[in-house]
C-alpha cells in the first residue's frame, strides 16, 4: 500500500508540496469533472445556462450540503471563504461604537475587511490578546470572551488560523456568544475536507469555508452557511436578477446568491466530485498519516529551530498545518524564495505579531520523504 495517494494527482514531479493550504491541488478525478462541465458550457451554453444550470448546482450543493452536516436551504456556493466573509459584515447595520471582538491571528483580506467597515460605519475593533502559548481550549475561551462587552455586536475568528495554523474551540464561543445575543461568524477556510464539521451542531450563525482547498474541489468554489434565523440579516455584494425576483423563492438567501451575473458555474459543479472523492478515496487511516506527519514536522522543527512554540499540547491544536516561529535573525521572505529556488520546496512564511512563521501543510499526496527534504533544507537555511 502506498504512503500517499500521489498518483491521483498532477503535480509537477521532482517538486515538494508541503503548502497544500494556500491553494489546494485538484486530484484527477475531479479534474476530470471540472472538464466535462467545461465542454458541456462550451458545446451548449444556453440549453445549460437556461434549462440545466439550477438543477445541476442544486445537486452539487446537496452533496457539499451533506458533508457538512447541514441542509441546502442553509447553504449557498460563493467564490471563496473572502467572499463569504464580506457578504456578512457588509450586510451587518453596524453603528458608532458597536464592537467587532475578533483575534490576531485572522486571515489578512479578513482584517482589512474589517478595518473597511469600521472606518465606514465607525465600528470598533476589538482585537482580544490570547497569551502564548495557548494551553488548554478552556483557556482559550476564557481569554477570548473576556473582550465581550456590552457594545459587542459581532464575534468572528478562524476555525483554523491561516498565519498561525492553529485549531480554535469555535463550538464553545458559539455557545457562549449565542447565550449573550451576539452575533457569530466563523471563518473556515481551512476546515472543509482537513476536519470533519457539522454545521448545524456547530452553533455559529454564519460560516463560510473554502471548497478548493483541503477538500480538493477547483479554485473558484466556496460555501456561505446561514442559520435560517439570521438569513434575512444579509444584503448582497452584487445586486442581480435574485433582487426582486421575478420568480422568487421562498428565500430571499437563496435568491439573492444564487444568481450573481454571468459566471462560469464549472468549478462549483466539480464540488461533487470533490466530495466523492473525499468518501470514497480518502480513508481515515490517509487523514490520521497526514496529522500524524504535519505534528511530527512540527516537533522537528521546533527542537531544530529552538523557538518558543506557539502552543502546548499540539495535538489539542494542530491538525494537518503546523506553523513553527523562525529565529529573529531569519529572513522568511529569502527563506521562501530559497526554499523553492534551491530545493524545490513549496512552502510558505508568514510575518506576524512581529516575528516569521514557516508553515507546512501535508495532504494525502505528501510522505515521509517530503518531510525529510524539507527538514534537511531548514537546517541548511538556518546555518547561512
Amino acid at each position: 500500500m502506498p504512503d500517499s495517494l500521489r498518483h491521483l494527482f498532477s503535480l509537477d514531479a521532482g517538486q515538494v508540496h508541503l503548502n497544500h493550504g494556500s491553494f489546494g491541488a485538484v486530484p484527477l478525478p475531479v479534474q476530470a469533472a471540472l472538464e466535462q462541465w467545461q465542454q458541456t458550457l462550451i458545446s451548449r451554453p444556453n440549453a445549460f445556462m437556461f434549462r440545466e444550470r439550477e438543477e445541476a448546482l442544486a445537486r452539487s450543493l446537496t452533496a457539499l450540503a451533506g458533508y457538512l452536516g447541514t441542509s441546502l436551504d442553509q447553504l449557498v456556493f460563493v467564490d471563496n471563504a473572502t467572499t463569504g466573509m464580506n457578504i456578512v459584515v457588509r450586510s451587518l447595520d453596524l453603528q458608532p461604537g458597536d464592537e467587532i471582538l475578533t483575534t490576531a491571528h485572522e486571515y489578512g483580506a479578513v482584517s482589512r475587511l474589517l478595518k473597511f467597515v469600521a472606518a465606514h460605519t465607525g465600528a470598533v475593533i476589538r482585537v482580544q490578546p490570547i497569551p502564548e502559548p495557548l494551553t488548554t481550549p478552556e483557556a482559550f475561551v476564557e481569554a477570548f470572551m473576556s473582550g465581550v462587552t456590552a457594545e459587542t455586536r459581532l464575534v468572528t475568528l478562524s476555525h483554523i488560523t491561516a498565519p498561525t495554523a492553529l485549531r480554535f474551540p469555535v463550538e464553545e464561543i458559539c455557545r457562549q456568544a449565542r447565550e449573550r445575543g451576539i452575533i457569530t461568524l466563523i471563518d473556515g477556510a481551512h476546515v472543509p475536507g482537513m476536519i470533519d464539521l457539522n454545521l448545524d451542531r456547530l452553533g455559529a450563525d454564519f460560516y463560510t469555508g473554502n471548497c478548493h482547498k483541503w477538500l480538493c474541489a477547483p479554485m473558484g468554489s466556496a460555501f456561505l452557511y446561514a442559520r435560517p434565523d439570521v438569513q434575512q440579516l444579509l444584503q448582497p455584494l452584487v445586486v442581480s436578477w435574485g433582487y426582486e425576483s421575478e420568480t422568487p423563492s421562498a428565500s430571499t438567501f437563496k435568491d439573492y446568491f444564487g444568481w450573481v451575473g454571468t459566471k462560469h458555474p464549472a468549478a462549483c459543479l466539480a464540488v461533487e466530485a470533490a466530495v466523492k472523492f473525499q468518501r470514497e478515496a480518502v480513508t481515515d487511516d490517509d487523514r490520521r498519516r497526514c496529522s500524524d506527519l504535519a505534528l511530527e514536522g512540527w516537533h522537528a522543527l521546533q527542537s531544530l529551530l529552538g523557538q518558543p512554540p506557539l502552543c502546548e499540547n499540539p495535538e489539542v491544536w494542530l491538525t494537518r498545518m503546523a506553523a513553527v516561529q523562525l529565529p529573529p535573525q531569519a529572513d522568511g521572505a529569502d527563506w521562501l524564495r530559497r526554499l523553492w529556488q534551491e530545493f524545490k520546496i513549496e512552502s510558505v512564511t508568514r510575518h506576524w505579531e512581529g516575528r516569521w512563521f514557516l508553515r507546512l501543510s501535508v495532504q494525502v499526496y505528501n510522505s515521509q520523504s517530503d518531510i525529510k527534504r524539507l527538514l534537511e533544507a531548514v537546517e541548511i537555511l538556518n546555518r547561512a
